[in-house]
């Protein structure tokens, strides 16, 4: 039996982890309605309401709850949460981040997912963490101290959920919290928390050194290995 993940200062796992009722056909086809004639990500799942520019505004320094599972093919980790993610509670929710449309563009979900459907990604072999759990409104705010503590409560998270991977999402903050300063993208020659590392592009759209063809294929050569 897969342990339960120690709880980090991000708060408690998502528990369960299945998708919802209706939310994939038994195929894993999308739902009726899940994507916008289009082919664009529905406005989010049931229940979804964007924040107000006050909400975000008021979530500085707000946690997100780590979303893990049993038998995880990769565990995600993003530096810490946008403050926008933080108001809605959802991982990778800014507007203009790419981390959902690389994760479908690389082959690790079958459709374009909406942040608010997360609870789908546990069934899939897939899990989201952050290195610091606290929202800022620009990841360079975090202090080296805090990278390194939150690199040591992230290999305790990973001792305990066991994946396949660990995919650290952005290469400076890595070389920071892990004391790895020539660190480059791709596989690591060190593990943390005893699973295999690989770094990965920073998917926010501040990073203007990565456009989404760039992330879709660093993100294929995981998918490639975790497969």
């Amino acid at each position: 039996m897969t342990p339960s993940p120690k709880p980090r200062s991000g708060g408690s796992p998502t528990p369960g982890g299945s998708p919802s009722a209706g939310s994939l056909t038994p195929g894993g086809s999308p739902s009726p309605g899940s994507l916008t004639p289009g082919g664009s990500p529905s406005p989010g799942g049931p229940g979804f309401r964007k924040p107000t520019p006050a909400e975000v505004a008021a979530a500085g320094g707000r946690t997100i709850p780590d979303l893990v599972g049993p038998d995880l093919r990769v565990l995600f980790s993003g530096i810490n949460p946008s403050l926008y993610s933080a108001a809605t509670g959802h991982h990778f929710a800014r507007p203009g981040n790419r981390f959902w449309p690389t994760l479908h563009g690389a082959g690790f979900t079958d459709r374009l997912l909406h942040p608010s459907e997360q609870h789908l990604l546990p069934a899939l072999g897939l899990g989201i963490t952050n290195v610091v759990a606290r929202a800022t409104a620009r990841a360079d705010e975090l202090s080296p101290a805090e990278l390194v503590e939150g690199g040591q409560l992230l290999a305790d998270l990973v001792r305990a959920a066991r994946p396949h991977y660990l995919a650290v999402l952005g290469v400076t903050a890595y070389r920071t919290a892990f004391s790895r300063p020539k660190a480059r993208i791709g596989p690591q020659p060190d593990e943390v928390g005893g699973a295999p590392v690989w770094v990965l592009p920073n998917p926010s759209g501040l990073n203007a050194h990565f456009q989404l063809p760039d992330l879709i294929a660093e993100f294929t050569h995981l998918r490639n290995a975790a497969t």
